[in-house]
């Protein structure tokens, strides 16, 4: 049995895991936005929504995962701590971080900046799903569709994230063959991170661990 003070610890470590893994997630996200070669499917919808709507990118993914987890709250899925501290941190450092980055050029650069930001963002999602404070907003609401409809995760999921494509190249979203290169990586990749962290004793169920076994 842990002591008290270990408890204490152990708690605080999970929430530095956690805003860490988030921090994470957006630096990969900008390498990969500024390599210029396309991005996953979500940031084309979010990317596309900020060149349409006067928000920067950090506020659009903001107003999304609001969005997503009143969605999953009509469909009672509630979310969990890391679940408000994903949509809010989330668009915080990738407004912060955004700046910070120049665009890359010469096609080399680009596939080894876009290739840097693929694990970037993979070793930060496994951390976050290690951490274990509930999944992200889009995944709340994922899980509350799957509650009311009865389909499986993996095809809600993929059928959100081909939406998700779809409209934000209409909007304007950036797609490329990085696009597809990261589609194909990163759940592999986020797989692979996980197996060096460390088991939980209770695990909540994790939505990216189901599509990606």
């Amino acid at each position: 049995m842990m002591k008290p003070g270990s408890v204490r610890n152990h708690a605080l470590f999970s929430y530095f895991q956690l805003i860490t893994g988030i921090f994470l997630i957006s630096l990969g996200i900008i390498l990969m936005l500024k390599a210029n070669l396309g991005v996953g499917p979500w940031s084309v919808f979010y990317i596309g929504v900020s060149t349409r709507l006067p928000l920067t990118l950090g506020r659009a993914i903001q107003v999304g995962g609001l969005f997503m987890i009143l969605l999953a709250l009509l469909l009672k899925t509630y979310p969990g701590i890391g679940t408000i501290l994903h949509m809010f941190f989330m668009g915080f450092f990738i407004d912060l971080i955004n700046p910070l980055i120049p665009e890359i050029h010469f096609l080399a650069n680009q596939v080894a900046v876009l290739a840097c930001g693929t694990v970037i963002f993979s070793i930060g999602s496994a951390l976050y799903i290690n951490a274990d404070h509930g999944v992200g907003p889009k995944d709340s609401m994922v899980l509350g569709i799957c509650k009311k409809t009865g389909r499986s995760i993996r095809l809600i999921y993929n059928a959100m994230e081909i939406m998700a494509l779809s409209v934000g190249y209409f909007l304007g979203g950036p797609v490329g063959i990085g696009t597809i290169a990261v589609a194909l990586s990163v759940g592999p990749i986020i797989q692979f991170f996980l197996k060096f962290l460390p088991e939980k004793e209770v695990r909540k169920q994790s939505i990216l661990r189901s599509i990606f076994h």
